[in-house]
């Protein structure tokens, strides 16, 4: 049979008794001996060198009656024993350097005695495995002058013998990571994984979060949901602030994001604490991270590796705890690799980064999420707005088919349910209102601005809305590539060693200049056209 050996620690006050006749007094250390029903071969005493003679009273007593009980003494030293990382230390040391036999002996840890601070310590101790064992809570008679032992009650750690328990943190979990999805019953597998690792993320750590992935994608949404959650978990207690980078672009941002002290430049009428201080305690979302400029990025960088600062015009450094999300719908690698984001920053911000896929590449979950933007429009509107049967067919038909660009991926549905009820009859969706609407949405996609807001601007600029027009939509998706590169490129031949990297190896003759220069003139476009719209 394998021995029960129990570990715990003396109990100063308890263990000693209240009266001169310590008999008369439930003393719990003493108890655990007194249970004919659940014997102690080995006693594994630990106490601090200023009780050892009450170490050595209590040793007799217990041999007094449990005769075959062996009690060992260990000397552990707090500073203060209401000290946490003091008190730790020296148990997990104890613990270290003990020598557990667990295939011959059987562990028990006593954690009725000693301060709160121990009696937690040698619960996350026992948890995390650190003591193989099982705890041992004690408690007195209730006669309070009583012979009797009083009970005593075995806690096994292992959560998988409890599946009722079990169960509740799995219940928990599919709801923290329901509320992460909107309420969305999402059903991609990718996505559905993607968003149990955020939110396991969300609940056991406070480092920074990167969301990439198209615009529309969810970016902003998910971030707030991300902030939401951690505020009910109590781990922050301050605001959500929000910006857009791409908005505070030149010189404004410095000081819109670290503030400002009065007089620090013309026009600073008033000092400004800044969004980063405003952060303190709370979440601070940087959407567009990729706009930042250089300054900025430096400032960031520091902000976020030492939450110290310097605001503009101050020479007293500021400080500010937050947590970051940062979302970009740029290849940041790539723009660290053309110089334009600090290395060292993305390896700080990209520890979890996570790239939300656009709708067209998760067509699975179009029908949960109509379902949502019909649920959000009766909650909004107090009006129910419903499908008839045909007419939800056909558009989930169109809605999921490869037909379907999304190009503005959820910002498009949400778009195309709020005139499709605007337009229902009655709250109801017809045949006619989904034709009108799949015609809407066909004509916006073939309409180049609506691909890329920003690129297809440019081309307007460039060419005029006429002249786009009469462009195929296949010839105007590479044109936008090839002004894109033209605009990140110093010169034609640059530009074009980009842009025919792959074929030039297969050519006998390469100029590469002479190729894009022709390519340009099918549109009426040269570089120094293109170069002066930048």
């Amino acid at each position: 049979m394998s021995k029960r050996i129990v570990i715990g620690q003396l109990g100063p006050t308890l263990d000693k008794g209240y009266k001169r006749n310590r008999w008369e007094n439930w003393r719990p250390t003493i108890s655990i001996c007194q249970h004919e029903d659940h014997l102690i071969d080995q006693f594994e005493l630990l106490f601090q060198k200023k009780f050892q003679d009450l170490a050595d009273q209590v040793t007799e007593d217990i041999k007094s009656i449990s005769p075959e009980t062996k009690v060992n003494h260990h000397r552990i030293e707090y500073r203060d024993a209401w000290d946490f990382q003091d008190v730790f230390s020296g148990l997990y040391d104890f613990a270290d350097n003990y020598n557990f036999d667990t295939d011959n002996n059987e562990y028990v840890v006593h954690i009725t005695t000693g301060t709160h601070v121990s009696q937690i310590c040698l619960f996350l101790l026992t948890e995390s495995r650190h003591f193989p064992a099982k705890l041992l809570q004690t408690s007195p008679p209730r006669r309070k002058r009583s012979n009797e032992p009083g009970s005593f009650n075995i806690i096994d750690l292992d959560l998988s013998k409890y599946d009722h328990i079990a169960q509740r943190f799995l219940l928990e979990q599919t709801r923290d990571l329901d509320f992460l999805k909107s309420g969305i019953a999402t059903r991609n597998t990718l996505f559905n994984r993607m968003m149990e690792q955020i939110e396991h993320i969300t609940i056991h750590s406070n480092d920074p979060i990167l969301l990439t992935g198209p615009t529309g994608a969810g970016k902003s949404q998910l971030a707030k949901r991300i902030y939401e959650l951690k505020n009910q978990k109590r781990q922050i207690q301050g605001p959500l602030v929000e910006v857009n980078c791409a908005t505070i672009r030149g010189d404004t941002a410095m000081s819109t994001l670290f503030g400002h002290t009065r007089g620090a430049f013309t026009g600073a009428a008033t000092a400004r604490k800044g969004l980063l201080v405003e952060a303190n305690n709370g979440m601070l979302f940087l959407d567009e991270v990729g706009e930042l400029g250089p300054d900025e990025q430096t400032m960031l960088l520091r902000a976020i590796e030492e939450k110290r600062f310097l605001a503009v015009g101050a020479d007293k450094e500021t400080q500010s705890e937050f947590s970051l999300i940062c979302g970009t719908n740029r290849d940041l690698l790539n723009e660290v690799k053309e110089g334009r984001f600090r290395e060292d920053l993305l390896a700080r911000i990209n520890l979890w980064t996570f790239k939300l896929p656009g709708l067209a590449e998760r067509r699975d979950d179009i029908e949960p999420n109509i379902e949502y933007e019909l649920s959000q429009l009766t909650r909004n509107t107090g009006r129910q707005v419903h499908f008839n049967n045909e007419a939800r067919r056909h558009f989930l038909e169109f809605a999921m088919s490869e037909d379907a660009f999304w190009s503005a991926n959820f910002r498009d549905v949400n778009a195309c349910m709020r005139r499709m009820a605007t337009m229902a009859p009655s709250g109801r969706i017809t045949q006619s209102v989904v034709k009108d609407e799949i015609e809407r949405l066909n004509q916006s996609w073939q309409t180049p601005i609506t691909c890329n807001e920003k690129d297809n601007n440019i081309l307007l600029k460039i060419l005029g809305t006429q002249r786009i027009e009469e462009i195929d939509i296949f010839d105007i998706a590479q044109l936008r590539t090839v002004v894109n590169v033209c605009f990140e490129s110093s010169s034609l031949s640059e530009a074009g060693r980009k842009l025919f990297a792959a074929s030039r190896k297969q050519r006998k003759t390469i100029n590469d200049a002479d190729r894009l220069r022709k390519y340009l003139a099918k549109f009426d476009l040269d570089w120094q056209t293109i170069k002066k719209s930048s």
